[in-house]
Parts: C-alpha cells; structure tokens; sequence
C-alpha cells in the first residue's frame, strides 16, 4: 500500500472517533503540531489518543471528505472537511471543521502531523 493509500484508509475509517482503531495507525512517537483559531496545540500519542476518546463521547458517527491528497516520498498532504452525527441528533449531519494537514510516514505509521483548522 503506498503511503497515500495509508492515509486515504486512516481518514475512511473511524480512526478519528474510535481510539483502539487510532492506535493501529499512530507511531509511538507521533507528534502534531495543530494551528487552530483557538491558538497553537502540540499533541503527543496520549493527548491524540485522549482527543479520540473525547470526540467518542460527543458524536456517533464522523465522516472526512478529502477534497485534495497528495504525497511526495515520506509526506502526505491532505485537504478535507470533518463531519459528525451528534448523539443528541444521530440523524443530522453538521460540518465540525476544514483541515488541511501534512503528514510524515516512519514505519508505516503516522509520525508527525502539521495541521492547520478552521471550525465552521
């Protein structure tokens, strides 16, 4: 599997609200550096892993639409929006937030993410 196929099957899954399926795709060492209009966040393997768990809580179900992907030797840059069905409201699907993010692949993992968001 090329490393933009890594990528495409890590935001098709339910990696972003389920934390064991997380794990199978984060290098121990993964670091993401996230500019949002809340500021700068830098999260390590724990602090993404708890950010999944949190998320698990609020919503039932989360959707990424990549608009634009692409990879150049160990790095992927990818464009979407981030959608999620709240447990209040399962039926309704709301926008969370805009992303564009790079990633950098060690060891067939994510290793270092630099993320940017805006939330709509």
């Amino acid at each position: 599997m090329s490393i933009k196929e890594f990528v495409q099957k890590f935001y098709k899954s339910d990696a972003l609200i389920d934390s064991e399926i997380l794990k199978t795709y984060l290098h121990p060492e993964v670091i993401i550096e996230w500019n949002s209009s809340k500021g700068f966040i830098q999260l390590d393997y724990n602090a993404i892993v708890e950010l999944t768990n949190e998320l698990s809580r609020a919503y039932v179900r989360s959707k990424v639409r990549i608009s634009h992907i692409l990879a150049e030797d160990d790095l992927v840059s990818v464009r979407y929006s981030h959608y999620v069905k709240t447990i209040e409201n399962p039926r309704e699907e709301m926008l969370l937030a805009h992303f564009a993010t790079i990633w950098q692949i060690k060891d067939d993992k994510l290793y270092r993410g630099y993320q940017m968001s805006q939330f709509s």
